[in-house]
């Protein structure tokens, strides 16, 4: 799968997706920085789904009707690096076939997708 990762998100989730034969982009390693809109931007220009753990996209989908690949919003705060990193990887791969077209949250005890309405 192609992912948009934000730059808030650990490099060692990036290169665990990479690892797992997923092409990801990162922001941080683009052009940090960038505003939400232009990030939004991108990920739809390459069909790419956005990792991100900024709640803000969730306005700019549900509330300003944004059109998007997908997101998923990642709600992992307090975990170490590597048991986010661990849950990320695991729910991208149970439910990479979900994550298209639909905006999806990733916390330590659910993972919540919902279809969207382009």
């Amino acid at each position: 799968m192609k992912f948009l990762a934000d730059e808030n998100l650990d490099w060692q989730i990036v290169e665990r997706l990479r690892q797992d034969s997923h092409l990801v982009w990162y922001v941080a390693e683009m052009e940090r920085g960038i505003s939400d809109d232009v990030v939004l931007d991108l990920a739809n220009q390459e069909e790419a789904i956005l990792l991100t753990s900024d709640k803000d996209f969730g306005e700019l989908v549900f509330r300003l009707r944004r059109i998007v690949s997908g997101v998923v919003l990642i709600r992992l705060a307090g975990l170490s690096t590597i048991s986010k990193t661990e849950i990320i990887a695991n729910a991208i791969n149970q439910h990479n076939a979900e994550l298209m077209g639909a905006f999806t949250v990733i916390t330590s005890t659910t993972i919540r997708i919902r279809k969207l309405d382009n």
